[in-house]
């Protein structure tokens, strides 16, 4: 009798050995949340080497001496890594000492966007989708016909209903394809429709009918990250995009002052949220944020760097080109926390690429995501960002 009680019992204790390496694999990380901001077409070279000394002392038709003799004083220092921690201080002194940075392609850390077109529609299915899609070809308002990853999160029982967007852009709404998906998105200038008892969205709501945009489709990122911010400490979402804009329209206008206090700014929103994330139970050590751009814009003269994109146009001698902004497919990434090794500066290593960001979020939460699309799978996690 004792022979065949063992059997079993050593049989069952092998099958289950088998499966334990199988289940760590299910639950690799101390992720729990995921934060994604992305700052609109921010260049990898103000992040890593601070403001562009090209544009100081210019003529006045350049329109960004609007603030010029406080602004140089603010901003510039010899050194470029005085320079970036003067623009960047949230992200240098936190983020890049405790978590890592890549995109210094002075140091040989490449990140690059694989759409064939450079500008935002396109850029931001390829980071929420996992993949490039050459149907999105332009920044109308068309419903996305691929699935986000919020969306993929949202049909999953553990984060029904704790998923949601903010942008400043209105074509977020699009791009998330918030009639489909059913996850929360508010952008542009889309008054907050929940929390209405909350004291202070009346007021945020009130505030951004009162206080004019100098845009007609993006509205101020101080809006975009007030909404986000209440929402996140009321409704403790498990993954949360926010999108901030205000830097790449300030740059098509041509004022390179506006557009770096506004990432400055940026820096400083993203600050106070990550501050606030550590002192949450549900967020604290069990939380990563990613932070990253939807696309690089030019670095050639001080013309190119308003401009970014593949697109037609028609030369003054009547022939059709095709633009080619050098460095537009340019950005960065960085990424902070429990699972994440504090290597800080990437230096010397494999291109890492922005159909990367999608997968390498949800790996944090332990998940295996493909995308949506039937035949291109989106692009792999990013090991490097993983113990």
């Amino acid at each position: 009798m004792i022979k065949f009680l063992v059997r079993p019992i050593i049989l069952m204790a092998f099958i289950s050995s088998l499966s334990v390496p199988t289940q760590a694999k299910d639950v690799c990380c101390k992720t729990e949340n995921v934060i994604l901001i992305t700052l609109d077409g921010v260049r990898w070279r103000e992040v890593f080497q601070g403001v562009d000394i090209r544009f100081f002392d210019q003529p006045d038709f350049l329109a960004y001496k609007k603030t010029h003799a406080e602004f140089k004083q603010e901003f510039w220092r010899e050194s470029p890594d005085d320079r970036r921690e003067i623009l960047f201080p949230f992200l240098w002194n936190v983020v890049a000492k405790r978590g890592q940075i890549y995109g210094n392609r002075t140091l040989g850390s490449k990140a690059d966007i694989t759409n064939k077109l450079h500008f935002s529609y396109p850029g931001y299915n390829e980071i929420l989708t996992g993949f490039a899609d050459p149907r999105i070809n332009s920044n109308d308002k068309i419903q996305n016909p691929n699935q986000t990853f919020l969306e993929w999160l949202d049909k999953k029982p553990a984060f029904k209903g704790k998923a949601a967007a903010f942008g400043s852009w209105d074509v977020f709404p699009y791009i998330i394809n918030e009639k489909r998906s059913g996850v929360f998105t508010n952008a542009g200038f889309e008054a907050m429709d929940i929390l209405l008892d909350t004291p202070r969205i009346q007021e945020l709501n009130q505030l951004q009918k009162d206080i004019p945009s100098p845009w007609d489709t993006v509205r101020l990122d101080a809006f975009t990250y007030n909404f986000a911010f209440e929402y996140l400490k009321a409704k403790k979402p498990r993954a949360l995009y926010i999108s901030l804009g205000e830097t790449d329209d300030f740059a098509h206008e041509g004022q390179y002052d506006q557009y770096i206090l506004a990432a400055r700014r940026n820096d400083a929103f993203i600050a106070r949220i990550w501050n606030w994330v550590q002192t949450d139970p549900q967020y604290r050590n069990k939380t990563t944020l990613l932070i990253a751009t939807d696309h690089g814009r030019g670095h050639l003269d001080l013309e190119q760097w308003k401009h970014h994109g593949r697109f037609p146009y028609t030369a003054p001698d009547g022939t059709e080109k095709i633009a080619d902004i050098e460095e537009d497919d340019a950005i960065w990434m960085a990424v902070i926390g429990p699972d994440t090794p504090a290597t800080g500066e990437m230096k010397n290593i494999p291109d890492v690429k922005q159909n990367q960001i999608a997968a390498t979020l949800m790996k944090f939460l332990g998940l295996s995501y493909k995308g949506s699309h039937k035949t291109v799978k989106a692009g792999a996690p990013i090991k490097m960002m993983f113990r």
